[in-house]
């Protein structure tokens, strides 16, 4: 969606206050200068210092983007303000490194609330574009990069094109043509700055693979759709084999479809790989069940977030040690009937917006509970359940696993026989990330090179 039309050069400032209630508090009086729906200032703004005291609104990058939703008429309102030396808040350190602060007030009444969350995450998630606003010589120009950072339109970081570059894409299209492919998989990751829609293949279809999506890939019209899939591996086939399996559940591929891959290492601005993928050959253990890969009750969006934090989780850990965690997602009230807690539920009590894995402010959440044993319980539509559980199916569903599964992959094979769930298993001895359905397994993510566990 279009995020630069609800912000105007009126809620773009320079603020004044060194504390965060006057920070949020000039934020608030921009925002509501011109509006008629009698919003009262200091109440929401005593809100959102509530909330900020529950859960931290600080991105990274310099970022904070304090959130709530009002009523009013209007589906949103934002707001931008340029901190000078960061700003005070209880002490805590990560308030001192702020540079932009971000009010985003939403309308009781708007469904995509979270998307938009999550939207403006991945926008300050990149560094470059944020130190462009942050580093601008005065407001004007502050105001100005603020508006092309929101359009999509901020100059990218130069890139490498090489003459084997070049030489690499204009090939792909002879041998995807050679190949009877029927559409050609870009991953623009390879690329500092991304590709740009304008480096579609115009004779075939092409699926953009990201980390970020952006819609503004989608305008040029030679992209037909963007598949958002984070990267870390050097391994080709792992991101693939994630950008496929979300293309069969959203119904962008079909299963008998073959694709060219044209990558290359993240960030390497060095394309070094054409792939051609036979889906049918390559997802034979579940395309049988191509129909029924995903769970009436499962949001395709909430099984990409989760693939999408299992996947950090298996490189990263936490805090240098490896992570072994399990996502069970839908189907909660017959997963529920097989749980018992080994913690008091860390999620009991919060507000279901709150602990919704589609908001971005969960991810560091959930990574932090993935230390604690047993695995999530998720709904759906993304709301989280409980953490802490260990999960134990009936024994008649449990089957006997290629070596070197452990107890909790059994468990994840399991659960997904005896309800009409999908899971996700994170191992802390081999980082793999590891999908079950069905009791069908199917590796997502091999270990990293370079990783250690």
């Amino acid at each position: 969606m279009r995020l630069d039309k609800y912000i105007a050069k009126s809620r773009i400032i320079e603020i004044e206050s060194t504390d965060l209630m006057g920070a949020l508090l000039e934020l608030m009086e921009v925002s509501t200068a011109r509006l008629q729906d009698g919003l009262n200032v200091r109440k929401i703004t005593n809100q959102l210092m509530a909330r900020e005291k529950t859960m931290t609104t600080y991105l990274g990058n310099g970022v904070a983007m304090p959130h709530i939703r009002v009523k009013m008429k209007r589906p949103y309102i934002f707001a931008i303000g340029r901190v000078k030396d960061g700003i005070e808040f209880e002490g805590l350190h990560e308030y001192n490194e702020v540079r932009l602060l971000f009010l985003l007030l939403a309308s009781e009444n708007e469904k995509n609330y979270l998307n938009v969350l999550a939207s403006l995450a991945r926008l300050f998630r990149d560094r470059d574009l944020v130190d462009n606003m942050i580093t601008a010589p005065d407001t004007k120009t502050f105001a100005e990069r603020v508006f092309l950072g929101f359009s999509g339109l901020l100059a990218k970081p130069e890139r490498r094109q090489t003459r084997f570059n070049r030489l690499l894409l204009k090939e792909s299209e002879k041998i995807a043509r050679e190949s009877k492919c029927s559409a050609i998989l870009l991953f623009s990751d390879t690329f500092a700055g991304g590709i740009e829609g304008a480096r579609g293949f115009p004779n075939f279809r092409t699926v953009l693979v990201t980390r970020a999506a952006s819609d503004r890939a989608q305008e040029s019209g030679q992209i037909e759709t963007a598949i958002e899939v984070r990267s870390f591996s050097s391994q080709r086939l792992s991101q693939a084999r994630s950008a496929i399996l979300i293309g069969l559940t959203r119904g962008i591929f079909k299963h008998n479809d073959r694709l060219l891959c044209v990558g290359g290492i993240p960030s390497s601005n060095q394309l070094d790989t054409l792939m051609v993928i036979d889906i049918e050959r390559e997802f034979q253990s579940v395309i049988d069940r191509e129909n029924d890969l995903l769970p009436p009750s499962v949001k395709i969006e909430v099984l990409e977030r989760m693939i999408g934090i299992a996947t950090e989780l298996s490189v990263e850990g936490r805090e240098g040690k490896p992570v072994g965690t399990m996502f069970v997602i839908g189907d909660t009230e017959k997963v529920n009937s097989m749980v018992k807690p080994l913690v008091l539920n860390p999620f009991y009590g919060y507000r279901m917006e709150d602990r919704n894995v589609l908001n971005p402010f969960m991810d560091e959440t959930i990574k932090e509970y993935s230390v604690i044993d047993g695995g999530f319980v998720i709904r759906g539509d993304g709301i989280i359940e409980s953490a802490g559980s260990l999960i134990h199916a009936p024994a008649e569903f449990y089957h006997n696993l290629p070596s070197g599964f452990g107890t909790r992959h059994s468990a994840a094979a399991a659960v997904t026989k005896a309800a009409d769930c999908i899971s996700l298993c994170v191992s802390a001895s081999s980082g793999q990330v590891t999908l079950f359905r069905k009791g069908v397994m199917f590796p997502l993510l091999e270990k990293p090179i370079g990783t250690s566990s």
